[in-house]
């Protein structure tokens, strides 16, 4: 893999055609621009790990919305296999009626981009970027193709980056979750955190 995509700086944007509502449409990421979006790679449609997490992104999509976030799943496989995919029930091994885009890397383009592509297998490894609303990418992860992700851990690096880009003087610790108390990034003021815990 070429190139190195960092955090920081702005998520490429692409044009692709995605499954949305069981119809085709063309979408751009800066469609999404003003939101905070979570893209997540996949290998393939109708494999094992894949299903457990886009149903799970799918059955939370309501908690991402909530904090103004679009989710996008995106593989190398094309829109046909989207549909085909979605309207295969879940109990037979297809994912049903998703909450979000599924998004077609037909040409490898997107996942090349992102630096995700496993050119050896051809697929997509496990990224998944968090960018924001000025289309900044705020957080990347990669898993290897084998174990999946965790929608808590997304949703909490999320609403911690939604925090600190609303407190600007304020940093968030190992494990931080709404409500917890944040620290100020100052050698003295940052006593008043440890002292409490």
């Amino acid at each position: 893999m070429e190139g190195c995509l960092r955090v920081g700086q702005p998520a490429p944007d692409f044009n692709a055609t995605a499954v949305i509502d069981q119809e085709f449409k063309t979408i751009k990421l800066s469609d999404y621009r003003g939101q905070y979006v979570v893209i997540f790679f996949y290998p393939l449609d109708f494999t094992f790990v894949c299903p457990t997490e886009i149903t799970a992104f799918s059955d939370r999509f309501s908690e991402f919305k909530e904090v103004g976030t679009q989710v996008l799943g995106i593989s190398v496989d094309s829109e046909f296999s989207h549909l085909a995919w979605i309207q295969t029930d879940r109990k037979s091994g297809g994912v049903g009626d998703l909450n979000y885009p599924l998004v077609s890397d037909i040409k490898k383009e997107i996942s090349t981009a992102y630096n995700v592509l496993d050119p050896d297998a051809g697929v997509a490894l496990r990224g998944l970027f968090i960018i924001d609303k000025d289309g900044i990418i705020q957080q990347s992860t990669i898993n290897n193709l084998s174990f999946g992700r965790n929608v808590d851990e997304v949703l909490r690096t999320l609403k911690a980056i939604q925090y600190v880009q609303a407190h600007p003087d304020e940093v968030c610790p190992q494990g931080w979750q709404p409500g917890d108390k944040t620290m100020v990034p100052d050698p003295v003021k940052s006593k008043v955190y440890f002292s409490a815990v």
